[in-house]
């Protein structure tokens, strides 16, 4: 059995707008890095193994996190293709994309020389086959976040997701027997500075 806690990059001046980043390489925003200093994931996951998305906004997660992270090629943001750059506003309001059209197709929507979620499902099935009975920190993106979601609850990426994710929070997978299930939501970073309070 493998506890993965994900837990999506801080933000990018395109995040915060909602520019599809895909594989453009953007470094953190200096408001991102702000709102990470001092942060720290919540026991158990502070003391395990930690694997980062090879993008530089991950690995820069990771390293405000105090993190001794591993590049994990396989936990890369999904390729957004001609897509990237573009606000979902955007590409709805261009005609000649039908995005609309590609949008309905959930684990399917495959941009034009990207790759779609269920290829992102793929490569990752791919490594979690090879994961031994271990905790695990990934610092990775929402794209993949999704990708796993989507696998563990049987969501076709069309209608609601299965939970409401905080992307500023850890979400918790875990992996068995060649399955994979949503352990728990929405775990917050701590912040090791703030006193704590006795109960009364």
């Amino acid at each position: 059995m493998t506890d993965i806690a994900f837990l999506r990059h801080g933000p990018t001046a395109w995040s915060v707008i909602g520019r599809l980043q895909g594989r453009a390489d953007l470094p953190l925003s200096p408001e991102g890095r702000a709102g990470l200093a001092g942060k720290r994931p919540p026991p158990p996951f502070d003391a395990c193994r930690c694997l980062t998305s090879p993008l530089a906004r991950a690995r820069e997660t990771a390293a405000a996190l105090g993190c001794n992270a591993v590049i994990e090629p396989a936990v890369i943001e999904m390729d957004w293709g001609a897509y990237e750059g573009h606000t979902v506003e955007e590409l709805r309001a261009d005609p000649a994309l039908d995005f609309a059209a590609n949008e309905a197709r959930g684990l399917d929507l495959t941009p034009p020389g990207g790759e779609s979620p269920r290829m992102v499902q793929a490569r990752l099935r791919r490594w979690l086959d090879s994961l031994i009975d271990e905790r695990l920190l990934v610092i990775s993106h929402k794209g993949v976040i999704r990708a796993l979601a989507a696998m563990a609850t049987d969501w076709p990426m069309q209608g609601k997701p299965p939970a409401r994710f905080d992307w500023r929070c850890l979400q918790v997978f875990r992996w068995e027997a060649g399955r994979l299930a949503l352990a728990a939501v929405n775990l917050p970073l701590i912040d090791p500075r703030t006193p704590m309070i006795a109960a009364p």
